[in-house]
């Protein structure tokens, strides 16, 4: 009887695990009330074209954008004459005379042409119901299985409900109103923009909200926009006046939003914004809601269905998103944790599709005329953390939009590369925007930093050693080589050390004395350069080009400066000793080599994988919401699995205090706080899961690296290692039961495991040497400078077991623990 009662409870606790997830969508965002600001509002979007869904009863905002409306015009920002003040700057920082070398660059960036062009609101959509203002049984909610968010509550004895998705295939908004009972649906739609506009209606019986951007820094406004909605009614009527449309007494309701501006391509305003709109909305209309809404549905799902995360699901699972995020910190669910890890491959499929831009600071949401740091593009991290989680999430086709930019600033970053430093290639700085400018923006303490390119470069390197695509390789490989030969001209020969160092230069956004940022051979510089370099090398290899050119390479690649450990057993920020343990900035750019990069390795590198330990521990943990992405990336990649999930229980803390005041973290709508709202902490964390369940940088593929202790049962489906190796893997009490390989191209497989185990349907064998898995090469880097005051602990790892096992085309490999 006792055995029989302990078995119901085992049966009835596993069913109501069970029905924790499914009685409340595992993949729902949901509220009990509307948004009363824009960081509880809902964000769908198309890649193209986003919205974000506030869902109040008695007025519904749409608030959207487009994600090529931009103040100002064609143009770059290069300032005449800073090639005569960079020299200047060269050898007062070689003379280290820093302070110098500070304020005669302070004073060369003052007064440029810009600081770049902003991102801005096409405007609202709004849709007002009489009568609702007294409403019950109220719930607002955002699916990202479907892309389709949704509202519903009761007004009476009726029930409405509101469905709202961008659609990917169609490319409009839509809006279906629905009641219970027939005859409910009584409204009035209005639009406004914050930017000159007007309201008009067309010919053929649309609202239309027209306009153009607006001016900034001296550029005109010249982006213009064409936001038109109809309406589709069952029942009731509707009139289309001069500014608006009012809806009575139908029994339901579709709303069809197009929107469409005169950008062609970054030097090219020659489309018809109205004509596109409306060939948008035509083709929309003549489909049912229906036939959109799967449409929209089944594009959606050939992403989001790729991977599968399960972390296990709690009580807390059952509580709307908003209290699951104050809770989250205080104890335990795994289930939120699992879903902040899919609304980040959620955005990124919504705000990077090809074909189109990618993702700003802020994605393509953004309600402001003028968003903080203008929502353009930061190149010194926070664009490259955008990308991610492209590869390692199965996304890869997401990384089009980048690519076409990298293409863009090729040509756009020859003017500076000539024009302010004397060099072939191209090179840009750290921000652009639609335009591609590729001067400094800002003054001399953040914005002069000339290795945002280079950077750039290695998210497109990583899609290549990922899906193995060899015309990609083809297509990016003049975009590497430009950036490198960049460097092969800009590179210094440091007088002291006679290494070959980028100068002038910054560690970003940092200062080694109050108020001094320029320098020269910073550590992040290297360890860029670096990687560029190999790049280049590798590419002209395989791709049987340029041997001459890879010869500089490797001659001027040895000749960089090597990484340096200082006299706190620290990994030196700068060429010299000058970090201070009491700083705690949120850039922690020397960390670079160790992600994204895989300069720095426990196998490979132990004595700089501790010194990097110890820079990060001295740095601390509170930071920014993208800075703590960054960290969560960095230690999964130190293989601390319960220092990630304290990094992520900080992440996943609610931004805004009971006090009101605003910090790093997590807004209702999950959106990443930096704050404000940056999208790159929403990227930077799922990448930082991805990292924790699997890692392919370091010669090898490293199943769960990084797993905490809290996350003790779990399995995850489909995510990807480089080489195309596509990897499931099921785990209970912390250790690996089942593990799944998918060979997309062949070749050796090496596993590291923490625990034996062994093949289904192979043999595997214990793995001695190198990896013959082209895609595995790691390129030796120099021995570290160690300072003498340096006291490194031994690195002490856990016991894990290394397998080799050859693989086929197509072929599925399967394994079990022993």
């Amino acid at each position: 009887m006792l055995f029989l009662s302990a078995l119901f409870l085992v049966f009835f606790s596993s069913c109501s695990q069970h029905e924790i997830v499914s009685e409340q969508n595992q993949y729902t965002l949901w509220y009990r009330h509307p948004a009363t600001n824009w960081d509880e509002a809902l964000p769908i979007g198309n890649g193209r074209l986003g919205a974000m869904i506030f869902g109040g009863p008695a007025e519904g905002r749409l608030q959207l954008n487009e994600e090529t409306l931009w103040s100002g015009g064609p143009n770059n920002n290069i300032k005449p004459g800073m090639r005569k003040t960079i020299p200047v700057i060269r050898k007062l920082l070689f003379e280290k005379k820093y302070k110098e070398a500070q304020q005669i660059a302070d004073t060369m960036m003052k007064d440029k042409p810009n600081n770049g062009m902003a991102y801005q609101p096409v405007g609202d959509l709004l849709i007002s119901f009489p009568g609702h203002e007294d409403f019950h049984d109220y719930r607002r909610s955002l699916d990202i299985s479907k892309a389709v968010a949704s509202v519903s509550y009761q007004v009476g004895e009726v029930a409405f409900k509101r469905e709202i998705f961008s659609s990917f295939p169609d490319q409009v908004i839509v809006v279906r109103l629905t009641a219970d009972k027939p005859g409910q649906i009584t409204c009035q739609l209005k639009m406004n923009s914050p930017l000159k506009h007007q309201v008009t209606t067309t010919t053929d019986h649309a609202l239309a909200l027209s306009g153009i951007s607006g001016d900034l820094e001296g550029q005109s406004g010249k982006v213009k926009f064409s936001a038109q909605v109809k309406v589709k009614t069952t029942g009731g009527e509707s009139e289309v006046t001069d500014s608006s449309i009012a809806i009575k007494n139908a029994d339901t309701a579709v709303i069809y939003v197009s929107v469409a501006t005169n950008f062609k391509n970054y030097h090219d305003l020659s489309a018809d914004e109205a004509g596109k709109a409306t060939k948008y909305l035509k083709a929309a209309w003549n489909k049912s809601y229906d036939r959109l809404l799967s449409d929209q549905v089944a594009a959606y799902r050939s992403y989001f269905d790729r991977v599968h995360l399960d972390l296990g699901a709690t009580d807390s699972a059952r509580n709307p998103t908003d209290v699951r995020i104050n809770d989250f910190s205080k104890g335990n669910d795994p289930q939120l944790a699992a879903l902040y890890f899919q609304f980040g491959r959620y955005l990124l499929i919504c705000s990077s599709q090809p074909g189109g831009q990618p993702p700003t600071l802020q994605g393509i949401w953004n309600d402001r005329v003028h968003p903080p740091w203008d929502s353009k593009y930061t190149i010194n991290i926070n664009t490259e953390m955008n990308y991610w989680p492209t590869e390692a999430a199965n996304l890869s086709e997401l990384i089009e939009p980048l690519t076409h930019m990298v293409e863009d600033l090729s040509v756009t970053g020859r003017e500076s590369a000539k024009e302010i430093y004397g060099a072939r290639g191209w090179m840009l700085h750290h921000n652009t925007d639609i335009w591609r400018i590729t001067g400094p923006v800002d003054g001399a303490f953040s914005g002069l930093w000339p290795s945002g390119g280079a950077w750039l470069c290695q998210g497109l390197w990583q899609h290549y050693l990922f899906t193995g695509d060899q015309q990609y390789l083809q297509k990016i490989y003049p975009l590497i080589k430009g950036a490198a030969t960049y460097f092969v001209d800009e590179l210094q020969e440091d007088p002291e050390n006679h290494w070959l160092v980028v100068s002038p230069s910054i560690s970003p956004e940092h200062a080694y004395q109050k108020g001094v940022s320029v320098t020269a051979g910073a550590t992040m510089d290297n360890q860029i350069v670096f990687d560029l370099f190999s790049e280049v090398i590798d590419a002209s290899r395989i791709l049987g080009r340029d041997p001459l050119f890879a010869d500089t390479l490797r001659q001027k690649r040895d000749r960089l400066p090597p990484m340096q450990i200082g006299r706190y057993s620290q990994l030196q920020e700068w060429m010299y000793d000058w970090d201070d343990t009491s700083d705690h900035h949120r850039h922690v750019s020397h960390l670079y080599g160790l992600y994204p990069s895989n300069q720095i390795s426990p196998y490979r590198t132990p004595k700089l994988f501790e010194a990097a330990k110890n820079s990060l521990l001295y740095r601390g943990d509170p930071s920014t919401g993208w800075s703590m992405a960054w960290k969560i990336n960095l230690w999964a990649r130190l293989l601390d699995g319960n220092h990630v999930l304290k990094l992520i229980k900080d992440q996943l803390n609610p931004a805004i205090s009971p006090d009101g005041k605003r910090h790093g973290g997590t807004f209702p709508n999950m959106f990443d706080a930096h704050p404000p709202f940056q999208i790159d902490g929403n990227f930077g964390y799922t990448a930082g899961v991805a990292e924790m369940l699997l890692q392919s940088q370091d010669g090898f593929i490293f199943i769960l690296p990084a797993l905490p202790d809290e996350w003790s049962n779990g399995s995850y489906h489909g995510l990807l290692a480089r080489g195309g190796f596509k990897i499931d893997a099921t785990w209970r009490d912390g250790k690996l039961s089942k593990l799944t390989v998918y060979s997309s191209l062949g070749g050796n497989c090496r596993l590291r495991v923490y625990h034996k185990i062994k093949g289904s349907n192979i043999a595997l064998k214990v793995a001695k040497g190198k990896n013959p898995n082209p895609f595995y090469e790691v390129p030796a880097i120099k021995t570290p400078l160690v300072s003498d005051e340096a006291h490194l602990k031994p690195v002490a790892l856990k016991e894990s077991h290394l397998y080799d096992f050859d693989t086929k085309p197509g072929e599925r490999y399967s394994f079990e623990a022993l």
